[in-house]
């Protein structure tokens, strides 16, 4: 899996109260090196130790009621031995509207910006952070390491039902690797609903994805890598996978992802997609796509997110029927040639758009 908790020992803390107070902490360490020696058990501690602030409270809005919300993005080793945050601009903006969405005083984007650059560059240079590999590019970059960059709120103690409006936002990072697990196969379409309208679904709020989490234990169950989500009211739309937005490419040549509203959240890798694609002279048209269409029109299906990427699925099933796409697990050529392109600008390998790569 992508991720595992093992923070990179540097974090960032803000705290509002009037005005925005920042400050870098650095935690409990010793060279990568010297942590991965250790017997297991000492790791561990000390690993764990980064995870905990004494003067937080235990009992507030965010660890009672998921009243919160986060980001996540991704800082790329470079040929050149250097980080680049992959789109940062646009997680400071959703970060930004997420935390207006539920009434907390918003995080300025120019903060969010240097904090996000800051703490990359003070956690490389005590050694945490991966070195790229030429052989990455043998597999497209789909075994390659990156940093994970997870901000995210925090409230102030409180247990009754109410806003924040002194929060906390925090910033960690980690290592990651490939997302979905090995082993299991293809997509399924859950019963369940992630986002009614009028709702929070837009936004990246932390209790939106206790249903993701449920609906995806239940997939991996039954066999497959991923769920698929349809619309809370004709239950006949798709909508998204389990954390990522979804995109499948037709047999007319159009690739097609379900429109942005009130219960999709907007993706920052959806959009990038959507401009790599229609670069390469394809119609892309954002609309409501139903379950019929996508299973009986679609040449190729993949999922999209910070940590999916552009993943294929290969395979589709709804109320016992499946479909399958082509290409299978590797991806059809369209879905690989948009994989590729999104993955060499990422890691540094060709250009990409300007302003898409920030250097650490």
């Amino acid at each position: 899996m992508a991720f595992s908790l093992n923070s990179y020992p540097v974090i960032y803390r803000a705290k509002f109260s009037g005005s925005w107070k920042e400050e870098f902490i650095e935690k409990p360490h010793k060279t990568p090196a010297q942590e991965d020696a250790l017997p297991e058990a000492e790791r561990e501690q000390i690993i764990a130790s980064r995870n905990y602030f004494d003067d937080m409270p235990l009992v507030s809005y965010s660890t009672q009621y998921g009243l919160g919300v986060f980001e996540g993005l991704k800082a790329f080793p470079q040929k050149d031995g250097s980080l680049a945050i992959f789109r940062p601009d646009k997680n400071a903006a959703r970060f930004r509207k997420s935390m207006e969405g539920l009434y907390m005083p918003p995080f300025p984007e120019d903060m969010f910006l240097k904090a996000c650059l800051e703490l990359a560059r003070r956690n490389a240079a005590l050694g945490f952070a991966p070195v790229y590999k030429p052989e990455w590019e043998k597999d497209s970059f789909s075994t390659a390491d990156a940093v994970y960059i997870r901000p995210f709120t925090y409230s102030e103690g409180g247990v009754g039902v109410k806003l924040s409006s002194e929060p906390w936002v925090m910033v960690v990072c980690t290592t990651v690797g490939a997302y979905f697990e090995t082993g299991l196969k293809g997509a399924v379409v859950s019963d369940r609903i992630r986002a009614a309208p009028n709702g929070t679904g837009w936004i990246k709020a932390a209790s939106n994805y206790v249903i993701s989490a449920l609906a995806k234990h239940e997939a991996a169950k039954a066999g497959f890598m991923e769920c698929v989500f349809l619309d809370a009211v004709e239950r006949s739309y798709v909508e998204e996978g389990s954390s990522c937005n979804i995109f499948f490419y037709l047999k007319s040549g159009e690739l097609v992802t379900p429109e942005l509203g009130d219960t999709i959240l907007p993706g920052i890798t959806r959009e990038s997609i959507i401009l790599l694609a229609r670069g390469k002279g394809v119609r892309v048209v954002e609309r409501r796509i139903s379950i019929g269409e996508a299973m009986s029109e679609s040449r190729e299906c993949f999922v999209s997110g910070t940590a999916a990427g552009a993943t294929p699925v290969e395979s589709l099933t709804h109320k016992g029927k499946t479909v399958e796409f082509s290409g299978g697990a590797g991806g059809g050529a369209f879905t690989m040639e948009i994989r590729d392109a999104l993955k060499a600008i990422q890691y540094g390998k060709i250009a990409g758009p300007e302003g898409w790569m920030l250097k650490v």
